[in-house]
């Protein structure tokens, strides 16, 4: 899309249904002044780090500066205008995954949940280092604040070292191969670097996904609980009503976030 930005689909929008409660996730390359300030309403923007240092800014007084390796839970609601942009001479390689709201949360405070590399729970096993970015996993569990159940890993393993997460059954959700080569679930469905693998669906109430590790791994696992509610989208604002979707923004014009 031009020398300044490069982006990859890895979900792509438009699969409601199949997606949910997650809406689309971009893979980004870009520099400074690609992202200036533009609205959102009706959405969470997770915004995940993998190279370069992002500068966050917003019309409510919110500031900060984003590493590799860190996490921000952005909850739109009722409305907010933000900008993303690379420090000076920076380019950033980040992943950005929208999750939908449920209807009652549509309207909700607008928040900045910044989850720094250095201070999230980690668990470890044998072989294996798990960075929990919301939700639990084994005995520990994210302060991360979710209108909307939802379980975000970054799962880093060694060549050999297989590990096991337990989910909700209802949940919906999938991997993304950050790096390397592996077996995953029941049926060990080979997986390598950039591929999506879906999780199949459950009639159990507990679920597991198995991960095993045929080269050194990191795979983020992100799954959530199906909202099973009207998408209608336009732009930077998903509702669940055409007449929603208009308000947003006539509420914008008017000065309203």
């Amino acid at each position: 899309m031009g020398p300044h930005l490069q982006v990859a689909q890895v979900l792509e929008p438009g699969q409601w249904e199949e997606f949910d409660p997650f809406l689309f996730m971009a893979e980004d390359w870009f520099q400074q002044g690609t992202f200036d300030f533009h609205p959102h309403r009706g959405i969470e923007t997770v915004t995940y780090i993998l190279e370069g240092k992002l500068k966050h800014e917003d019309n409510h007084g919110g500031m900060g500066i984003l590493e590799p390796g860190d996490v921000q839970w952005m909850t739109a609601g009722r409305g907010i205008i933000h900008s993303e942009d690379p420090l000076p001479g920076e380019t950033v390689h980040s992943l950005q995954l929208w999750v939908n709201l449920p209807r009652k949360a549509k309207m909700s405070e607008p928040r900045y949940q910044d989850l720094s590399k250095k201070e999230i729970p980690i668990r470890q096993e044998e072989g294996v280092q798990i960075r929990i970015f919301s939700g639990t996993s084994g005995e520990m569990k994210a302060s991360t604040f979710n209108h909307n159940p939802v379980t975000f890993l970054e799962i880093t393993l060694e060549k050999g070292a297989s590990f096991i997460q337990e989910l909700p059954g209802s949940f919906n959700g999938f991997m993304y191969l950050l790096e390397g080569e592996g077996l995953f679930g029941a049926d060990k469905t080979q997986g390598t670097k950039n591929q999506v693998l879906w999780l199949a669906p459950s009639t159990t109430e507990e679920s597991q996904v198995m991960i095993q590790a045929t080269t050194p791994l990191r795979v983020l696992l992100i799954a959530g609980e199906p909202i099973r509610e009207p998408v209608v989208a336009r732009g930077p604002f998903v509702m669940n009503t055409v007449e929603e979707i208009k308000q947003a923004y006539e509420d914008y014009r008017l000065g309203k976030f």
